[in-house]
């Protein structure tokens, strides 16, 4: 295999690429999560338990498996987390009862852990360390606003295809359940079958296209993967390496108490999390209420999922180019409040019509506010924390989540759904607040780059 070091281009060709393969098989599911434990007759409260127990298990392993992936190497953990993805999938098929249910999504759980952050950490370093390998040609300021903008055209663009990934696996969702091939049996299962297929061909792909150079230490020279074995015991720097895990975990920690502005931009997601819960996990089940049934909501919602992502791609791209002009802050604030507004209209027009038009427009402003988000937290990571960084925000992500979940079920079985929206939606407006520490830093950090990169000069 060839183990020169990828350009800038090809690691955000393969960044992309693996967006599109790792989010397919969520589009074919899409919803189903849901509605499958209802058919076979669990109740909304049960789901939003088994919902919550998935996020707790991410919670947990999220710093952990952040600072494994720092200190070992991304490519390992993604590999696993897509076998662990096929054997989740694989469980939600033959699931029955809760305590199936329940370990299906505790191994999604873990396959979202080992997921969440190397991919994309994976994709940064390595256009930063073939940026670096170019400054004595072009100079460190060149370098630096090139790698600015490569890093957040590349994350607008796997954002843009994440949102048409997740839009065709729920056109393939809804043509899968209206085609209902297996007789008698559910019309929801097949999806899973197609979507657990599509994680198997996902695990291939990383293993084929993810190279990646570890960090180089004192007594360890710098290596691809994969690469020739050294010749001594393998064991011994992996053991080093699991040793240096809770190092890694702790200094990445710390970055919330020494830097301000990361600690803000992670506050948002306990914000955003809340919102998340009513246009992801509520609007099917209001969509179930209103229309009569599960299989009836599976029909309307896979066309509607597909074109929430379309538009959710679309806001990707009207944040990329719209950040080029007004900046990334200002961008991430707007689609906040503009995302966290919606949701509250979701539950004033509570009426399929207005909670599909709603759900449409939230997933516009959702796509929006993706990328620069992640852009934000990419300006406050290095390449030896940045995995754990992205875990830590995702770990605070699905930690709100899980807990809103536990409030927000319980509210829409005592009241309504709508009544959720409404306080889902009104509760997220805050979160923008929490990007003003960003906007008031930017052109303190700039200039303090530029006057490193003069002295590394």
């Amino acid at each position: 295999m060839d183990a020169r070091p990828l350009s800038a281009r090809q690691a955000e060709r393969r960044f992309v690429l693996l967006t599109a393969t790792r989010w397919l098989p969520v589009g074919v599911v899409f919803g189903l999560t849901v509605l499958l434990p209802l058919e076979r007759g669990l109740s909304v409260a049960e789901v939003g338990v088994l919902l919550s127990i998935q996020g707790f298990v991410v919670l947990g392993l999220e710093l952990p498996t952040g600072g494994l992936a720092d200190t070992i190497g991304r490519r390992p953990l993604l590999i696993v987390s897509g076998l662990l993805a096929v054997a989740s999938t694989g469980l939600m098929v033959v699931a029955s009862g809760f305590g199936m249910f329940a370990l299906a999504l505790a191994l999604q759980g873990v396959f979202r852990a080992l997921d969440s952050g190397p991919l994309e950490a994976w994709y940064v370093d390595t256009v930063h360390g073939h940026d670096a390998a170019h400054d004595t040609v072009h100079g460190h300021d060149a370098v630096h606003a090139a790698d600015g903008r490569n890093i957040e055209h590349g994350l607008a663009r796997a954002a843009t295809t994440l949102g048409v990934a997740i839009a065709a696996g729920a056109v393939v969702s809804g043509l899968l359940v209206a085609w209902h091939p297996l007789g008698s049996g559910s019309a929801l299962v097949l999806p899973f079958v197609v979507a657990g297929t599509l994680y198997a061909v996902h695990t291939v792909l990383l293993s084929a296209l993810v190279r990646e150079r570890r960090p180089a230490r004192p007594d360890r020279p710098e290596r691809s993967e994969p690469s020739a074995r050294p010749e001594r015991s393998p064991a011994h720097p992996f053991r080093r390496d699991l040793r240096d895990v809770p190092r890694t975990i702790i200094q990445s920690v710390a970055l919330l108490r020494t830097r301000p502005v990361l600690r803000s931009l992670v506050l948002v997601e306990v914000f955003w999390s809340v919102a998340m819960i009513a246009f992801e996990t509520l609007t099917p089940v209001q969509l179930s209420d209103t229309l009569g049934g599960e299989d009836a909501a599976a029909a309307v919602f896979g066309p509607a999922s597909a074109a929430a992502w379309a538009l959710f791609a679309l806001g990707a791209v009207v944040a990329g180019r719209t950040s080029r002009r007004f900046g990334v802050v200002p961008v991430a604030i707007a689609a906040r409040l503009a995302n966290g507004a919606f949701v509250v209209l979701m539950g004033i027009l509570a009426g399929p019509v207005g909670l599909l038009v709603g759900y449409g427009f939230a997933y516009l402003t959702h796509g929006a506010a993706g990328p620069m988000h992640n852009a934000l937290l990419h300006r406050e990571a290095e390449p030896g924390n940045r995995a754990a960084v992205l875990s830590i925000n995702s770990m605070v992500s699905g930690g709100s989540y899980s807990l809103g979940l536990l409030a927000l079920g319980p509210l829409a079985s005592a009241t309504s759904p709508a009544v959720a929206f409404i306080v889902a939606g009104a509760f997220s407006l805050v979160g923008a607040l929490f990007y003003l520490p960003a906007r008031r830093s930017t052109p303190r950090r700039g200039s303090a780059a530029t006057r490193q990169s003069k002295r590394k000069c």
